[in-house]
């Protein structure tokens, strides 16, 4: 009986092609253990390097977040104190600039012009052009350059707070910007890979529109802060001129006021002591017209007297003129009337002269005590007028100015000139 045997109908190796084989493997497999062993130390390795690095980079990213988020602190409180100080300048410059156009609508241009006004309202030759109105008109002028000098400062504090609203508002605006990006990186600074918002980006390595570099960062936010700065310098230098030129245009028309005051008082002194001289005349011219008068009725009388003495001689030589025949010569008693004649005629005469001369003198008196009169009514006027000016420059004083009648005419002593009421 025999066995049948079938075989692949493949190509055999031999034993030592297998024992080869069975090497080969061997060696295939360690070379492979060995490749992934190394892959995997490779791996490792990459791995560990890569999150050092990263823990790294992170931590260094982190620091330089919290770095700029402490610039930006830093420049956000600089930028802030600034902002402050531009709003405490603004706020003060504002005030000043209010004092000062207060001062301005102070002014007593009104009041000035209306005393001016009133003194032109005197009479007769009491319109003068004397000390008064002379002080009156150069106070004016002086108010007038005053008022221009002050609306040139509120115009040049006009034109710095514009500059300082201007600061102000890019002060307020790069704050702003500075507050929201302050915001933006401490907020980036709390994320980690963990957080769940982080997800990728398309291009995160673009460079945004508008950005700038570091460099002109740092020169933009220090031009901020100069020109902070810069306008800074000058406002302690504005108000102080402002408060400078109000007290001194203040002193200025305080001084010329009292000075004016005073020529009025010294005017009202001049006035008033006329006005006792021509009473006076007019009493002295009173007495004389009395006088006068006295001496005219007297010279009437004596005129009267000395009419019937001429009338009697008159009378004597008309009857001695009918003495009958020889008895009619001129002998003594008739060259001695006609004498007397002649005499009382001349002193008839002198009389009458002296009667016309008297009338005239009288109405000269007498035309003079109106003129007089006139002038007293008119001194009068003048007194009151310029004790009303002084009345009305009360007003220039600031606060409670009470009228003062009552010191004016005391300081004038026209106590005993002005009649009761």
């Amino acid at each position: 009986m025999s066995v049948v045997v079938f075989e692949k109908p493949l190509t055999r190796i031999s034993l030592a092609d297998w024992f080869a084989n069975v090497w080969q493997n061997q060696q295939t497999n360690e070379t492979r253990r060995n490749d992934a062993f190394n892959l995997r130390h490779e791996i490792r390795q990459m791995r560990n390097e890569t999150k050092v690095r990263t823990d790294w980079d992170t931590y260094h990213n982190n620091v330089r977040l919290a770095d700029r988020i402490t610039e930006l602190d830093r420049w956000r409180d600089t930028l802030q104190s600034c902002l402050d100080k531009v709003k405490h300048e603004i706020k003060f410059l504002k005030h000043e600039k209010f004092e000062t156009e207060r001062e301005i609508d102070a002014l007593p241009v009104g009041i000035i012009g209306e005393c001016i006004s009133l003194r032109d309202g005197r009479h007769g030759k009491e319109l003068t052009y004397d000390e008064g109105d002379t002080e009156l008109k150069r106070e004016l002028c002086l108010v007038e350059h005053v008022k221009t000098i002050l609306k040139e400062r509120c115009q040049n504090t006009w034109e710095k707070l514009n500059r300082l609203e201007e600061v102000k508002f890019y002060l307020t605006f790069d704050l702003d910007d500075k507050t929201e990006a302050y915001n933006i990186d401490k907020t980036q600074l709390t994320k980690d890979k963990d957080h769940a918002t982080v997800t990728f980006k398309i291009d995160p390595l673009r460079i945004p529109k508008g950005s700038l570099s570091y460099e002109a960062w740092m020169e933009h936010t220090k031009n901020t802060k100069q020109m902070a700065d810069n306008e800074l310098s000058d406002t302690l230098k504005f108000r102080e001129a402002l408060f400078v030129c109000r007290n001194r245009a203040r002193n200025d028309m305080h001084s010329q006021r009292e000075y004016v005051n005073f020529i009025l008082r010294k005017r009202i002194y001049e006035t008033q002591k006329a006005r006792n001289e021509m009473e006076w005349q007019s009493l002295k011219m009173k007495e004389e017209m009395e006088k006068i008068e006295r001496e005219l009725r007297t010279l009437r009388d004596f005129l009267h007297t000395n009419t019937n003495a001429l009338k009697l001689v008159e009378t004597r030589l008309e009857n001695r003129s009918y003495r009958p025949g020889a008895e009619l010569c001129r002998d003594y008693a008739d060259k001695g009337l006609k004498e007397e004649v002649l005499q009382l005629r001349h002193t008839r005469k002198q009389i009458q002269d002296k009667i016309n001369c008297a009338k005239s003198t009288y109405n000269a008196l007498e035309e003079q005590q109106v003129i007089i009169a006139r002038d007293i009514a008119d001194k009068d006027h003048a007194l009151m007028t310029d004790i009303r000016v002084l009345d009305i420059r009360v007003r220039m004083k600031k606060g409670d100015a009470a009228n003062e009648t009552d010191r004016n005419i005391e300081l004038t002593n026209m106590e005993k000139e002005i009649p009761p009421t």
